[in-house]
């Protein structure tokens, strides 16, 4: 095969051996370890990956040293996350890109299917989400803190296969802690974006999913009764309700993320005009 595989890892063992499982058709995988204080390392090794550690400072830091500071077999690279699955439907199409020298493209998005209680939770779950999954090393990078994103010298392409996305996998305790997580960096965000008065209208029509991801998640912000908001959106309008209990379950998550993210916006602005929390 012609494409190069990197894996950003950070005590991964859970979902580590699955996803490269699926990967045993490559003959270059790298893990861009944060060094973990589990089996990730010894797991990756026994797989025949290469091991590469380097402490984690940021996102766009950490996937920046992969492209640039890390030498590839093949000048494609396929970027999955730990968690993910890649399908055989996904494999023939990026190698398939790989083969032809006349691809314009700096870089693929690629769409995921959610997967929870043991199904696709296609409707409760904002698919189709748009991902960066396939990229030229030396033709992208990778900015912004928060909602990083991909930009690449050159045009962007879309893939039309889907790889699974287990983000349970480590348990609820696990999601919960990371949206705890990202609760705060959005919670920020918003109070950046009140204080600034900037807006992000015109972003809702850009061709990049990411900055309409961004200017939705923006706006939102300002809208009262978010919980209860994102809940009737992601259950009735989107159909999460066909979705069963799975559906349910995880709309009913959405609005706890959506909760933190509201009352952790209003601590940062109280302490912003210095009251008490």
């Amino acid at each position: 095969m012609n494409v190069s595989v990197l894996i950003l890892t950070l005590n991964e063992e859970e979902n580590l051996p699955s996803c490269l499982a699926a990967l045993d058709w490559c003959d270059d995988i790298v893990v861009l370890d944060s060094f973990s204080t589990d089996r990730t390392v010894e797991i990756a090794r026994a797989a025949g990956a290469r091991v590469v550690q380097r402490v984690f400072d940021n996102e766009p830091n950490q996937r920046n040293f992969g492209m640039k500071e890390i030498a590839f077999k093949h000048a494609w690279v396929y970027i999955p996350d730990a968690d993910e699955i890649c399908t055989t439907e996904l494999r023939d199409e990026m190698c398939a890109i790989a083969s032809d020298p006349t691809r314009p493209e700096a870089f693929f998005l690629a769409r995921y299917r959610n997967m929870f209680m043991g199904r696709w939770i296609r409707r409760s779950s904002l698919y189709p989400t748009w991902m960066p999954r396939f990229v030229r090393p030396e033709r992208t990078r990778f900015e912004r803190l928060i909602h990083c994103r991909c930009v690449g010298d050159g045009p962007s392409g879309k893939l039309t296969s889907h790889y699974l996305h287990y983000s349970f996998n480590k348990g609820l305790e696990a999601w919960y802690d990371k949206h705890n997580r990202y609760s705060s960096d959005e919670a920020m965000i918003a109070t950046e974006e009140v204080t600034s008065q900037a807006t992000s209208w015109r972003d809702l029509l850009s061709p990049d999913p990411t900055d309409r991801r961004y200017a939705i998640k923006a706006i939102a912000a300002r809208l009262p009764f978010r919980p209860t908001q994102r809940f009737l959106y992601m259950y009735v309008l989107r159909g999460g309700i066909l979705d069963g209990w799975a559906g349910f379950t995880y709309c009913r998550m959405l609005a706890s993320y959506e909760l933190m993210i509201v009352v952790k916006t209003a601590e940062r602005r109280r302490r912003q005009l210095g009251q008490s929390t």
